[in-house]
């Protein structure tokens, strides 16, 4: 039986009863992946479901099946990423990965079967000639002249495509169904075509490979698959599916299942959307922080906790919806309050002399790591006469509401003291390049004895003992919610957000030049930060990945 705790949605309750029926003792899953290129974030939701479903049963099992059925598409370094982001979310398949091209001779004894059925013929028009004859939803396609070849010449053919002997292109192998079905994908679909490219895996072994919905079926069979679960594009295409297992004699006859996948605003997540952003040069790679890669978020610092909760939350539907980022964003600040440590940063740095503090002092303060978890501990942070705050936090004339550092007004340092501006320095242009500030002694990481308050506190950073650090801060990559709504004439590419990415030189407290890659911090009152490989302990870089909610962002913006 499942889990207590098993979310009662639609998939959920078939496969309940499929197993209550004793139809099948447990559930056996598979999540597909073409390694045509990295996974993104909208996987995360079919990566879920398949094996939360089937670990929610005992026996219960998900395979990872690559459908690498396009030679000229596909690359082992695919392969590899797709691994690496599912284990990253928390699931491993064990010992169950296959490959389609694991069962490449067994496809092809299927297509042969099929041929001696009169259930499939080998056609010589070119794909835009069978595009073209296709027909509509409310007319009939027209048949190929080449539908009633003999069954002998079609196996004939089809040997002869699969010994080289035709160009790509030349001649494909078509399902005999329906020209006239009212379903568009029964009117005598495609189902081999010629490619003429080394596979990844077979070499050049092949030179006719199977298109998706002719391996997708069978090799769900094949493999002893109970329920395929599918996103909703697939729901005509079930039709060929049953009809293609229903034909053949296969092992078994799994259920396809249709399901809404995972969109967001402001992103693209089609594949061949994000091979333009790398290919063209608009992103660093398929890892850059901007893209909604697994591997670009994991690399920004999004927990894969985050992913999986806002799947939960999401649930699975039959209707596709599009989810606002910032929910995601929200759900990655949520876990990361939770666990991340706490370090002090300066993005743009405005120097501080405190100029009663002792010359040449140094004091070790204590910080906390982390308010929400008291099991992380303290860590100890330098304090001197000279400091950094953020050239923010200080206004010369300040507005109402602006409770900061100002001119004879007195703050509070983070684990510190309480300072009050004395002086403001300029250069030659007017521009502040110093301030000068008194402290008192008896507020050291606590009140004033006298009881007096202050309403702001600063986050700061001690001069001497700074590290220099690359900070890059990311927006959107898209300035729109839907970046497929360009302008006539133009595509996506016409939306790209050029703020997307700020590189900023900040100091940070000495603790962080410890970082390892992926580790993850919240940079006090800033927002929460990630570690990036691109670093060393003597130059670390740091993406930010979800900023902190500022109050007086928010009062600035309305006034």
């Amino acid at each position: 039986m499942a889990s207590e705790d098993t979310n009662t949605d639609f998939i959920r309750q078939r496969v309940a009863r499929d197993v209550a029926d004793g139809v099948h003792p447990h559930p056996v899953t598979r999540f597909p992946p073409e390694p045509n290129g990295y996974l993104h974030i909208g996987h995360a939701k079919a990566i879920t479901l398949d094996f939360g479903v089937a670990a929610e049963y005992p026996g219960g099992v998900c395979h990872l099946r690559f459908d690498d059925t396009n030679p000229a598409a596909e690359e082992t370094e695919y392969v590899e990423a797709i691994q690496d982001d599912i284990r990253w979310l928390g699931f491993d398949w064990g010992d169950n990965r296959f490959f389609a091209s694991d069962y490449f001779p067994q496809l092809y004894e299927y297509a042969c079967e099929l041929i001696r059925r009169d259930g499939a013929f080998v056609c010589d028009l070119s794909s835009e000639e069978i595009f073209a004859r296709r027909g509509t939803l409310t007319e009939p396609g027209i048949p190929s002249p080449y539908r009633d070849r003999s069954v002998e010449e079609n196996l004939d053919l089809f040997e002869r495509m699969r010994a080289g002997e035709f160009e790509p292109g030349e001649r494909v192998l078509r399902a005999k169904i329906d020209m006239a079905s009212p379903v568009l994908p029964l009117r005598d679909p495609p189902l081999y075509r010629i490619v003429k490219a080394s596979h990844h895996r077979t070499g050049d072994t092949w030179c006719v490979y199977p298109l998706y919905d002719f391996a997708h079926c069978l090799s769900d069979a094949i493999e002893g698959i109970t329920h395929s679960l599918c996103t909703l594009e697939f729901t005509d295409r079930r039709r060929l599916y049953d009809w293609i297992l229903d034909t053949l004699e296969t092992p078994c006859h799994p259920q396809q299942i249709e399901f809404a996948r995972l969109n967001f605003t402001h992103t693209v997540l089609s594949k061949r959307g994000l091979k333009r952003l790398v290919e063209e040069g608009h992103v660093r790679g398929w890892d850059d922080p901007r893209m909604p890669t697994m591997a670009g978020v994991r690399r920004r610092g999004y927990p894969p906790g985050a992913l999986v909760e806002l799947c939960r939350q999401v649930g699975v539907q039959k209707r596709d919806s599009v989810i606002q980022l910032a929910q995601l964003e929200a759900a990655v600040r949520s876990e990361l309050n939770e666990t991340a440590p706490r370090a002090m940063g300066v993005l743009d740095p405005l120097k501080v002399v405190i100029e009663n503090y002792p010359e040449g002092q140094t004091e070790e303060l204590d910080a906390v790591n982390n308010p929400q978890d008291p099991g992380q501990g303290v860590r100890k942070v330098p304090f001197s006469r000279e400091i950094y705050i953020e050239r923010d936090d200080f206004r010369e004339d300040a507005p109402k509401k602006f409770f900061r550092l100002a001119p004879g007004r007195e703050v509070r340092l983070r684990y510190a003291y309480f300072v009050t501006c004395t002086e403001v320095i300029k250069d030659a242009d007017g521009r502040v390049t110093e301030l000068r500030c008194s402290y008192d002694p008896a507020t050291r990481g606590g009140d004033a004895p006298d009881g007096r308050k202050v309403k702001g506190t600063l986050h700061w950073v001690s001069a001497p003992h700074a590290v220099e650090a690359e900070v890059r801060l990311y927006e959107t990559l898209f300035t729109t919610e839907d970046p497929h709504d360009a302008p006539e004439g133009q595509d996506f590419l016409a939306n790209l957000n050029p703020k997307a990415l700020e590189v900023r030189r900040a100091v940070l407290e000495p603790s962080l030049a410890a970082a390892r890659p992926g580790d993850r911090f919240q940079f006090e009152r800033l927002g929460y930060f990630c570690a990036d490989p691109d670093g060393t302990p003597k130059a670390p870089v740091f993406n930010r990945t979800v900023t902190l909610r500022d109050s007086w962002a928010k009062v600035a913006k309305r006034s």
